[in-house]
């Protein structure tokens, strides 16, 4: 099999490495920010939200790949959506069977999956017009992408809103014995956003390129 066949030669491997860093669809493209501020409260309900969008972005992908050429373009938008809101509504319920608690935590953000852009982005940009294989990587690294700065996001949050993170206290007692007091502003949405800002600059800051290539 040739470097380029391979399941994971150079190019599959950037699929899933890239939206990481130079493609990120938060960072770079500036999507996806609705969850991030909804989600990112605790770090457990962004992990599961997380690994839910990576789960629907590349079955979607692959799904929407395999059906590319039968698919009228007249009613690609359609069959799009029904494919995401199956998978949707698979998950949904499978955190309902298995973590409950996190599943009410999550509430109806599971349900807007379903017109999350970036998952919407990828299947227009790339899945409909690549082979099932680089287009489910390519699900996974934007899945992964965007969980990333999910997790980034809510470990600030819950670190410094609670002083603990998923239930392990990390803040010392002592500090708390000193005066130390939690920042309530950290639970509430627009430092979600904030937070964000400053991943978004801090990455653009170190890649340059992304501002240069605007």
């Amino acid at each position: 099999m040739s470097e380029k066949d391979a399941l994971f030669s150079k190019k599959n491997l950037k699929l899933l490495t890239d939206p990481l860093s130079t493609q990120n669809p938060i960072t770079v493209q500036v999507l996806g920010i609705c969850s991030a501020l909804a989600v990112t409260v605790q770090v457990k309900p962004a992990i599961v939200m997380s690994i839910s969008v990576i789960i629907v972005t590349a079955f979607a992908n692959l799904i929407i790949s395999l059906l590319r050429n039968s698919i009228p373009n007249r009613i690609r938008i359609i069959v799009q959506l029904v494919v995401v809101a199956s998978l949707v509504i698979l998950v949904d319920q499978v955190l309902k069977a298995f973590v409950y608690d996190v599943s009410k935590q999550l509430s109806v953000f599971v349900g807007l999956i379903i017109t999350n852009c970036i998952i919407m982005g990828r299947l227009e940009a790339f899945a409909l017009g690549n082979k099932p294989w680089p287009s489910f990587l390519d699900g996974i690294g934007n899945g992964a992408g965007y969980g990333l700065i999910l997790i980034i996001v809510s470990v600030f949050r819950e670190l410094l809103g609670a002083g603990s993170i998923m239930g392990f206290q990390l803040i010392p007692e002592g500090f708390y014995n000193f005066g130390y007091v939690n920042n309530g502003l950290m639970v509430l949405s627009p430092m979600a956003l904030i937070t964000v800002g400053i991943i978004i600059w801090v990455h653009r800051t170190r890649k340059r390129e992304l501002i240069e290539n605007k």
